[in-house]
């Protein structure tokens, strides 16, 4: 069995079910969802509480039971406990799984039996040769309504570049600021520059969990379109819409990522901050795919 906490918003998630889909695949058994993380609301400062968002997918899920979850989460209440049980535990039935770093690690291809993954896990190494499976998964099962059909039908008709602008809990919470950062109007002007080398006519159509910043702050001589009628019990609609256009240019988020990577243009361009973390110490090399273009 392999189950996988889930934590963060809905791209996070997604990179959670995807390398938990990967494992259970490679080892034959059942993936299960841990969800009692986003469950808890412990008050915890700093701390934006997220749902459960995967439910938007047209997925077959299980969720783990207290008792399947018992056996990992009895031996994790503090960190030198959870050394200890990692070490005399990593060649029998039961692994712990704990995210060290950003970074790849092949070894977790290595594992078998029951697995519990507690991390992040966010790059395409861990997933991208059952990318095809995840293209499936990640179809939101509702259909669009008709005023996402009119954006989609103009994303179809044109040379559509998404743009996506991240603020929200980045610029209110200061501790969450001070780890990520953002993206300034900088980056996306160099990323609008590089892209009129590759492409004609492009029209612009910039997605944001801050419209009126955008609105105010963000000019471009080109097309534009202020994607700004999804609100944000709806932002899986704003996900969709990405991944259309076809084109891309990211914030430092999980969300834009999934909207960039579900882009099945074979031809597409995406653009990606060079500095995903204000925390330098965080390594993100595997972070952005071989084939997009860091700025």
């Amino acid at each position: 069995m392999i189950i996988v906490k889930l934590q963060g918003g809905l791209g996070n998630q997604m990179f959670q079910y995807a390398i938990g889909k990967k494992l259970s695949l490679l080892n034959k058994t059942e993936l299960k969802l841990d969800l009692s993380f986003l469950l808890d609301r412990t008050p915890r400062p700093n701390f934006t509480y997220r749902d459960y968002n995967l439910n938007i997918f047209n997925l077959k899920i299980e969720f783990a039971t207290q008792e399947e979850i018992k056996p990992f989460i009895n031996y994790l209440d503090s960190k030198i406990k959870r050394k200890i049980y990692t070490y005399l535990f990593l060649g029998k039935k039961n692994k712990y799984i704990n995210e060290k770093k950003c970074n790849f690690n092949p070894d977790i291809f290595k594992l078998t039996g029951n697995i519990y993954l507690d991390g992040y896990w966010q790059t395409e190494k861990y997933f991208n040769d059952i990318k095809n499976i995840l293209y499936n998964d990640f179809i939101v099962k509702t259909n669009q309504d008709q005023k996402n059909q009119d954006v989609a039908k103009t994303i179809k008709n044109t040379n559509s570049v998404s743009i996506h602008i991240r603020r929200g809990d980045y610029i209110d919470n200061k501790q969450i600021y001070h780890f990520h950062g953002i993206c300034d109007l900088n980056y996306y002007y160099n990323c609008v520059n590089l892209l009129l080398k590759k492409l004609k006519n492009p029209n612009f159509f910039i997605f944001s969990d801050d419209h009126q910043w955008m609105k105010e702050n963000l000019k471009l001589d080109y097309p534009m379109t202020f994607v700004d009628h999804n609100d944000a019990s709806k932002n899986y609609e704003d996900l969709r819409l990405m991944s259309q256009c076809k084109h891309n240019i990211i914030a430092n988020s999980s969300f834009s990522w999934w909207g960039a990577w579900l882009n099945q243009n074979p031809d597409k361009i995406v653009y990606a901050p060079q500095k995903w973390f204000n925390d330098t110490s965080k390594k993100t090399q595997d972070l952005i795919p071989d084939q997009w273009i860091r700025v």
